[in-house]
């Protein structure tokens, strides 16, 4: 979606607004003192800038957090930054609107245990996360946004994918059956392109059926994946949408295209990127592209 909707609390807006500042005080010392520092100045943004984006454009050195293609933060979420992934945690909902991550095929050459891992709640949340309990006896299973699986790689990182801002009500047939298949191929993906951005998240809205004791948690009718590949030579993105049910259909029975998630969830994935390769990887939907022999 390249049109550029002004959202509280995006990481991109709020980048942009840094500079806004840097620039009017760029802007003083212009006017105080002389052009040619000005000058210099304007420079060095362009070359920061453009830098950031070329990299964003080929995927070069997107390790840390800082260096994820954040979606649009909604109005009605709060941002909790985890150690390696980040949650817009919806309260009407008491669940995440989306999760956004990078997984890397080294982070899934070491294998942490997860036994002994219990579901907790997460402090960060400053109006409170649903709770373990709120689950039990609902006949929901309690499922990953951020896949345990995809962070085994430390104690840590494992670690918090237990916490229940990450968790969101998944039926489940559907949360051990096609949507776990699906967590698979993504990790056989980034095994194989090495670096993969990922964006995943519950469709969200009013009137949807609740569970829970001491929080009142929205059932979804349906879940999100994207996966965006900025590896050169062939930049690629794909795009799932799942009814929260079990399936016995292909993966690619499920695939849609990025502009279509936007248009239910009222989301702006990727922002960062630039237009015209935002609006090409957004309307496309070419399954060749993943769906290939894997020998």
């Amino acid at each position: 979606m390249a049109r550029r909707r002004k959202t509280k609390g995006s990481f991109f807006g709020i980048q942009i607004k840094k500079w806004i500042v840097v620039l009017l005080i760029g802007a003083f010392l212009y006017f105080t003192y002389q052009k040619d520092f000005l000058t210099e100045f304007l420079n060095l943004y362009q070359e920061i800038i453009g830098e950031k984006i070329d990299n964003i454009n080929k995927g070069q050195n997107i390790k840390k957090q800082d260096d994820v293609i954040f979606p649009v933060s909604l109005a009605t979420c709060q941002i909790i930054i985890q150690t390696y992934y980040t949650v817009c945690y919806d309260e009407k909902h008491e669940q995440p609107a989306w999760v956004a991550y990078v997984l890397l095929d080294s982070y899934l050459e070491k294998n942490t245990s997860r036994e002994g891992n219990q579901f907790k709640p997460d402090e960060k949340v400053s109006t409170g996360s649903a709770l373990p309990a709120d689950y039990t006896g609902s006949g929901y299973d309690r499922g990953h946004l951020a896949p345990a699986a995809d962070f085994k790689f430390a104690q840590n990182a494992l670690d918090e994918t237990f916490f229940m801002s990450n968790i969101s009500p998944q039926a489940p047939q559907f949360n051990r059956g096609i949507w776990s298949d699906l967590e698979q191929r993504v990790r056989f993906w980034a095994k194989k392109e090495k670096q993969l951005h990922i964006v995943t998240g519950a469709v969200l809205k009013n009137d949807l059926p609740k569970i829970g004791k001491k929080n009142k948690i929205s059932v979804p009718e349906r879940f999100y994946k994207i996966i965006l590949d900025l590896q050169e030579p062939e930049i690629k993105a794909i795009a799932f949408l799942m009814k929260n049910e079990g399936s016995n259909q292909p993966l690619q029975s499920f695939v849609v295209s990025i502009d279509e998630i936007e248009r239910i969830t009222g989301i702006d994935f990727f922002p960062a990127l630039p237009d015209e390769l935002e609006n090409r990887l957004e309307a496309s939907i070419d399954i060749n592209k993943w769906f290939k022999s894997r020998r």
